[in-house]
């Protein structure tokens, strides 16, 4: 390339009407068929006035040799810097004097270079039939002509190949400082036919010339001897070889090899990368799930994905999964089944989220799952006693626990209970249950009746207030904590709240409908000891040692019994002896 002149701006303007001059006279325009061509012109601050200027009449130079209409080469002109204007679309004009009318009130923007924002403005709305290009099916070739002085700001590759994928023909020419490398990233191949770098006037003038000789194509394609491995596709007086997706260009221009995405680095997948046509996709070994964002994997879930059988709970583990049995109870040889203790007494307190992310209707769904909780329980004033606190940005007790003493009662109070909406204030509640919900004026029994008190509570989102002191709080005042979630509850958060392990008093749901295989997990969680007297350690009546010590006990006493009858019987020998001599 010859080096870089610098003109004054009086020369250069008569340079430029002596080169429309010469496109004009060059040749007749060329009647070759439709088209649908749209300019794309950098205007950022580092092009100077003298140099928009230069593309400005660039364009009109262009225009004068092509036949423009609606049914032949419909034009359209966008400009770019740090964002897109489109100064006319290809549907606005018919006439050539109106595009040059249009073209001449321009504006720079005198902002960034975002060039790949532009292409992609370009290939989503310059060539969209709703902008006037004519429908795929008609085959009418796109053109996109990127007039640049500089290195993009963004990036260009990947954007251009996706326009080049749609049919779009890219040429790019770069004026002066151009960045040789971005042009050749941007343009159609063969790159020697759609890549200039105009480092002089003459130059401007060459690329016309050779443009305006292209667009008189004939179908190059059609006569067999291209050698394109998969596609051959017309240019403008020439034709270039296309591969289909998931293939590669070679270096002779006309071969294709399947593109290997995963070689590239860039993939981010956390276990295996595969290509595929479309591009890299991630896999997860066996005994994973692939994510939602396309790249992580989890241990998948068997307990979901498979009928487990668990009487309480199923945990995974790898590629299987295991049965877990509430605190008190163990599990079975079956490996799913949990041994039977005894239901004594406790003091339950529900606490229910009401918030306005819950709904109406899903709301109705929570107050079914509650009673469908209460069916498993046995409620009376001397077995388990039920309370309900409604939540929302304050807080509401429904019923205490000494309200009701049958099932029925609870689960028709519940049905009656009316949805609060609102806020999400979960510390709020916490802090109402520790201090009021478990008070013997509420209906809990006295604490040396040694009755385990147990809280649940059902959230659907993040608390907006802190709940770390007083989910702390109950579990200091010996209340066994149940954290319920569904949607976009936070799991942090439900662990913080539940009692040790989180694994036996934590559960979720991804959506409210699907909510009811969490029954499962909470039937059985309470099986607590019978009340006993206050100071004495708590000890799982179902425990072999306890069974043990508790048949030593009993033995021990029905000893002692058999001692002091055959005493008592001894004595009243003696005395009937005793009356017998008196006689």
């Amino acid at each position: 390339m010859r080096g870089l002149l610098c003109w004054p701006l009086s020369l250069l303007l008569l340079f430029l009407q002596s080169w429309e001059t010469q496109l004009q006279s060059a040749g007749p325009r060329c009647y070759s068929g439709p088209l649908d061509l749209v300019f794309m012109i950098d205007s950022s601050r580092s092009v100077r006035p003298f140099e928009f200027e230069t593309m400005r009449q660039f364009l009109v130079g262009l225009l004068r040799s092509l036949d423009v209409g609606l049914n032949t080469t419909r034009v359209g002109v966008i400009q770019y810097s740090s964002q897109v204007q489109s100064v006319f679309p290809l549907r606005a004009f018919s006439r050539r004097e109106d595009m040059e009318r249009a073209i001449r009130a321009v504006v720079p923007l005198a902002q960034g270079t975002m060039t790949g924002l532009a292409i992609q403005y370009a290939m989503n709305v310059a060539f969209s039939e709703a902008e006037g290009a004519r429908p795929s099916e008609e085959r009418v070739p796109r053109v996109l002509v990127i007039v640049t002085d500089g290195r993009p700001q963004d990036r260009v590759a990947e954007v251009a190949a996706q326009a080049r994928a749609r049919g779009i023909e890219i040429y790019a020419v770069g004026v002066q400082r151009a960045d040789v490398g971005s042009l050749r990233a941007m343009a159609s191949p063969p790159l020697d036919q759609h890549v200039f770098l105009v480092e002089s006037f003459d130059l401007i003038q060459e690329f016309g010339l050779q443009f305006q000789g292209r667009l008189c194509a004939t179908d190059l394609c059609a006569e067999g001897t291209h050698g394109c491995e998969h596609l051959c596709v017309n240019s403008l007086n020439s034709y270039f070889c296309r591969c289909r997706a998931g293939f590669a260009l070679q270096q002779d221009q006309r071969s294709c090899r399947a593109i290997d995405y995963c070689s590239f680095g860039n993939h981010s997948c956390q276990h295996e990368c595969v290509s595929t046509s479309v591009g890299p996709q991630c896999r997860c070994r066996e005994g994973y799930d692939l994510l939602p964002d396309g790249r992580s994997c989890r241990v998948r879930d068997f307990c979901n994905g498979v009928d487990h059988g668990c009487e309480f709970q199923c945990v995974s583990e790898g590629l299987s999964f295991h049965c877990l049995c509430p605190e008190g109870r163990r599990l079975q040889a079956d490996g799913r089944s949990c041994d039977r203790c005894r239901e004594g007494h406790v003091d339950l307190v529900l606490l229910v989220d009401g918030s306005k992310s819950v709904r109406p209707q899903n709301f109705e769904l929570v107050k079914r799952f509650v009673n469908q909780i209460v069916d498993f329980l046995d409620v009376s004033p001397e077995g388990t006693r039920v309370g309900l606190v409604q939540f929302s940005s304050r807080v509401r007790t429904e019923f205490p626990l000494g309200r009701y003493g049958t099932a029925a009662e609870v689960k028709q109070a519940v049905l009656a209970v009316e949805y609060m909406e609102r806020g999400t204030m979960t510390g709020l509640a916490l802090r109402h249950m520790v201090e009021h919900s478990f008070s013997e004026a509420q209906g809990a029994r006295p604490r040396d009746l040694n009755v385990p008190r147990v809280g649940l509570v059902f959230t659907d989102g993040r608390s907006q207030d802190d709940i770390s002191v007083w989910a702390a709080r109950a579990k200091e005042e010996g209340i066994v904590m149940y954290a319920v979630g569904v949607g976009k509850a936070v799991e942090e958060e439900l662990r913080e709240i539940a009692s040790e392990p989180p694994e036996l008093h934590v559960s979720y749901s991804p959506d409210f409908s699907t909510m009811t295989h969490l029954l499962e997990n909470l039937k059985g969680s309470i099986c607590p000891e019978e009340g006993i007297s206050a100071g004495t350690e708590l000890r799982s009546p179902c425990e072999c040692e306890s069974l043990v010590e508790f048949q030593g006990r009993t033995l021990g006493a029905l000893e002692s019994l058999t001692q002091n009858l055959a005493r008592l019987t001894e004595r009243l020998e003696e005395l009937e002896n005793q009356l017998a001599n008196r006689k």
